[in-house]
């Protein structure tokens, strides 16, 4: 936006459409500079961006060497297990080989176990966001679609190790390029969440992943968009392309199917209320999907777009924050799980200069309390996500994002959205997940993704906003990966 539209837009219920920055001609020479200036500056500072692959956002204090083979007891203190709302006492968590292998009783452990004392501080399982771009949300929405892939990609390596110091061990990607990320962290390569990674969003022509500009219209047979070659969208229309597109993502190793099937808040061409994907061609993504013995998830807003993807068998609801008392009813019954964020248009939203777009937050943000609500009431699956997207500075607000949830249910429960609940919700992807074990839970045969922190669960969240000072220990897998225990 230039300085006088900006101007505009400061003045009180007045938007003046005063010059053509908005217009997709001027939007496409936009991208255009900011592609060649990326460029420029990935070729002049290729050593400085590189470099950045070091440390990763790594703390700087040494985590505590581990001895191998041995295993590792936690003492000395009081932890909430991932389901249950209450802290359980007088108990150890003995790990080994990345696992949990017994919760013994305290002072009952193994001789040979390394200790560490954890001074009567809460443990709490890894956190789990549900709904997570790694490869999107760390670059502007002009640097996703126009920049130099190889740029996109070293900042969501950078953006991997923060995540995992918010206290973040798992994400389930819901969209974007995030196949060769999750490798390389799987390979120890570099620090990050484990990822369940969706591939290419998949979308109609017109839809919410549907990037391009009216410009680029009529599509050519064969003619790939950008954000298409790259891996961030799959645009299929008809049963059998949405075939193919699901099966090309299930080739790549998707961990599940995300599709897109209503209106969005960023998108500027198909409103919010728009129906996306007929029910026969979300029926074949399904398909498709449990042959491979996983599922499909769905954006959607709306109550007759919720209902559309509930017939066609989709098990997971993204947002949804427009539902009416009998949608949420149908959900339950589906036993379909509800991926909700809190999205209220305040500081951490991400961020829009269009009024079509902004109009849409508010729509949305009014709806969330009441679908909070509604989904607790009547006894929904729910499961916590942010969906923090093309916007580097809110990605620091991952933790202050669950923090939220306190303001529609007490702290535990809240913190179960994004333990315990994520975990069963990650299970449904069956051998698709990747990982062996379960998650989000302190548990005997639970991966040993734990966090030591200092803060109360049972009284607040507040702690999570400032996970430099509060999370004392994060082990991921029953490595150290930070230490400030001493």
């Amino acid at each position: 936006m230039c300085q006088i539209c900006r101007s505009a837009h400061q003045i009180p219920h007045t938007y003046l459409d005063c010059c053509l920055c908005g217009a997709p001609t001027t939007q496409a020479a936009f991208a255009r500079i900011e592609a060649d200036l990326n460029r420029r500056a990935m070729l002049g500072g290729a050593a400085a961006v590189v470099g950045l692959y070091a440390g990763f956002g790594l703390a700087s204090k040494p985590a505590r060497a581990q001895t191998p083979g041995r295993p590792l007891l936690l003492t000395n203190l009081r932890y909430f297990n991932g389901h249950d709302l209450a802290l359980i006492h007088g108990r150890d968590i003995l790990i080994e080989g990345g696992r949990i292998i017994g919760l013994p009783p305290a002072g009952q452990g193994p001789a040979e176990a390394e200790r560490i004392d954890c001074g009567g501080r809460a443990v709490i399982p890894g956190l789990i966001d549900a709904h997570w771009h790694s490869t999107l949300v760390a670059v502007t929405q002009i640097q996703a679609m126009s920049a130099d892939i190889g740029f996109v990609h070293l900042m969501a390596g950078r953006e991997a190790g923060a995540t995992l110091l918010r206290g973040f061990t798992t994400v389930r990607d819901t969209g974007g390029p995030a196949f060769g990320l999750k490798l390389a962290i799987d390979r120890g390569a570099l620090p990050g969440p484990r990822i369940l990674a969706s591939g290419a969003m998949i979308s109609q022509t017109s839809g919410h992943g549907d990037f391009r500009m009216t410009s680029e219209l009529p599509r050519a047979d064969g003619d790939l968009s950008y954000s298409e070659r790259v891996g961030v969208v799959a645009i299929a229309d008809g049963r059998a392309e949405v075939l193919r597109r699901t099966r090309e993502q299930l080739m790549k190793g998707a961990s599940q199917i995300k599709i897109m099937a209503g209106g969005g808040v960023t998108s500027l061409y198909d409103p919010l209320e728009s129906l996306q994907y007929t029910e026969d061609e979300m029926r074949a993504a399904v398909e498709a999907a449990t042959d491979w013995g996983t599922y499909v998830c769905a954006h959607v807003y709306t109550p007759k777009g919720i209902q559309r993807a509930l017939r066609a068998g989709v098990k997971s609801i993204e947002h949804g924050q427009l539902a009416d008392l009998a949608t949420v009813r149908m959900m339950r019954e589906a036993g379909a799980w509800w991926s909700i964020q809190p999205f209220l248009a305040d500081e951490d939203s991400n961020p829009s200069s269009d009024p079509r777009q902004n109009a849409k937050r508010q729509e949305v943000s009014a709806g969330t309390v009441q679908a909070f609500d509604m989904g607790r009431t009547e006894g929904v699956s729910m499961a916590f996500g942010t969906d923090i997207l093309m916007n580097p500075a809110g990605a620091q607000s991952q933790g202050r994002q669950l923090t939220k949830l306190t303001r529609f249910m007490p702290p535990l429960e809240a913190l179960r959205m994004a333990t315990g609940a994520a975990g069963d919700l990650l299970a449904m992807s069956g051998e698709r997940m990747g990982y062996e074990g379960r998650l989000g839970v302190i548990a005997k045969g639970a991966m040993a993704d734990l966090l030591v922190v200092e803060g109360d669960p049972e009284a607040g969240l507040d702690w999570l906003d400032r996970p430099e000072q509060s999370l004392a220990m994060i082990l991921k897998g029953g490595t150290i990966m930070k230490d400030m225990l001493g």
